[in-house]
């Protein structure tokens, strides 16, 4: 795997430059539409982070893997539907992509009722796109601070897609702006053609799949 070796020492090297440890940013692999025979070979390099989109490609590869490797944590990154909420919390370790009150209430129930924590992402429609997920920004804060003090999941940060016309920077910073305000200390944003700049503005979490596993079919 020749292309996630080169990538770990670009995404090594971009942490150095923005004057950060890489201990504080997580490396998602985003491993959708790749097979489970090229994931292993990610894993058997020592990578244990990976992210999906579709509950359908977690159910037919990833019982298997996790199966034969527990130790992994699968990021669920993609856009929930509530009729696929129980299958996302079996499956899954972490959310990012909460962003709407009626998810928040099935996975809390879920909580309830398996006694099992997981960790969850609140997804901020950060460019206001009417084509996107997410919490409105002007919707945010409200959202934010009803799961936080209202319910019990542990909210652990804020995710976004900025718009791809824009300078990205000024979408994360304004992300990190919204969880400063929340005290919320995760920042999941930056993928295969911005993540250097999601490192400057404090990423903890970036979400990799091109440049680690090459261009998708």
């Amino acid at each position: 795997m020749t292309s996630y070796i080169n990538f770990l020492n670009c995404f090594k090297a971009a942490v150095t430059s923005a004057n950060r440890n890489v201990n504080d940013v997580e490396l998602i692999a985003v491993s959708k539409k790749k097979s489970a025979d090229l994931i292993r070979e990610v894993i058997k390099m020592g990578h244990l982070s990976f992210g999906e989109n579709q509950i359908q490609e977690i159910e037919n590869k990833w019982v298997a893997i996790k199966k034969d490797f527990p130790e992994i944590k699968l990021h669920f990154i993609g856009g929930i539907q509530s009729k696929k909420v129980k299958s996302i919390f079996q499956h899954c370790d972490v959310i990012h992509s909460i962003d709407r009150m009626k998810l928040v209430d099935l996975f809390s129930a879920l909580e309830n009722q398996n006694q099992i924590a997981k960790e969850y992402f609140i997804q901020v429609n950060i460019g206001d796109e009417d084509q996107k997920s997410g919490i409105r920004i002007s919707e945010a804060d409200e959202f934010i601070s009803d799961c936080i003090e209202n319910y019990n999941l542990k909210i652990v940060g804020l995710m976004c897609l900025p718009p791809l016309d824009g300078n990205p920077k000024k979408y994360f910073d304004k992300l990190k702006g919204i969880a400063k305000r929340h005290n919320l200390s995760s920042l999941s944003m930056g993928m295969s053609g911005d993540y250097e700049v999601a490192i400057q503005s404090g990423a903890t979490h970036i979400r990799i799949g091109t440049q680690i596993f090459g261009p998708r079919n």
